[in-house]
């Protein structure tokens, strides 16, 4: 379904697989959001009535929205919804999350507009071990509650998939989102280090947000999942060393903030 409205500067990309309720709380959250946008919607074919909603439902964004036949899993459809999608910055969003500031898409996109960056978003880590792993304390974040940002914006290593922003120019030119890591994990570290290899640097702004977990990719019966879901894991970080050996371990602190982390680590 496409409505047809002008061209928008910005597309807000949201791959769903069923959760509609979850859907439905982010785009609550949406509304009212200061910087224009087009929603993009590709939907993994849904069973609990999504196609139905975004058939029907007013929202006050345009909006396209595709369904796929069966569950082509998340990143193909990150790479459906960036096709698809009308706008020359690209925001993928988890629709498991709630946005607690009006302005957090134009926090995204000034941060977009900074010399240098090429990727912005909420969640990020600022140093990676060679494994790939995220070093827990450099993790920098703007949960609602609990956020750790001390200023408005930080340079991290790699940014987190539950939010994505970057120019369609960028995207393209790195090849889009690599599917060989199959259904759903290490996109985002991959496209984080796509973006850093190509010479741009990757950022997380201070803009306030809920994060429900797993709304993207989960459905009714995920426990049973814990263990596959546990191997795709693993096997996404292993694939991902492997691609940016050469790259890992990184760190983006300089040397003054790593000493300063390091001692407020060891002070308590």
């Amino acid at each position: 379904m496409l409505e047809c409205q002008p061209r928008p500067v910005i597309s807000v990309v949201m791959p769903v697989y069923n959760q509609l309720a979850l859907t439905r709380a982010c785009l609550d959250s949406l509304r009212g959001t200061s910087e224009p946008f087009e929603l993009t919607v590709v939907d993994n074919a849904s069973t609990d009535g999504t196609a139905e909603f975004f058939r029907t439902a007013p929202l006050p964004f345009p909006r396209r929205y595709h369904r796929n036949a069966e569950n082509v899993g998340l990143i193909r459809a990150l790479n459906q919804g960036a096709a698809l999608a009308g706008g020359d910055v690209l925001c993928f969003l988890h629709n498991d999350t709630e946005m607690r500031d009006v302005r957090w898409l134009a926090r995204l996109r000034a941060a977009l507009e900074e010399p240098g960056v090429g990727l912005a978003g909420l969640y990020g880590a600022r140093r990676l071990r060679r494994d790939g792993r995220y070093v827990g304390r450099t993790l920098v974040h703007a949960l609602d509650g609990s956020a750790n940002l001390r200023v408005d914006v930080v340079e991290v290593a790699a940014v987190d998939g539950v939010c994505l922003t970057v120019r369609r120019t960028v995207l393209e030119a790195i090849g889009g989102f690599d599917e060989g890591y199959g259904f759903f994990h290490g996109y985002d570290r991959d496209l984080s280090f796509a973006v850093r290899a190509a010479g741009h640097r990757c950022v997380v702004v201070n803009a306030p947000f809920v994060h429900r977990g797993g709304g993207t990719r989960t459905s009714a019966d995920a426990p049973a999942k814990t263990a596959d879901d546990l191997a795709q894991r693993r096997s996404a970080l292993a694939r991902f060393a492997t691609k940016w050996k050469h790259h890992l371990p990184t760190d983006v602190r300089r040397p003054r903030e790593r000493l300063t982390d390091w001692l407020c680590e060891r002070l308590g």
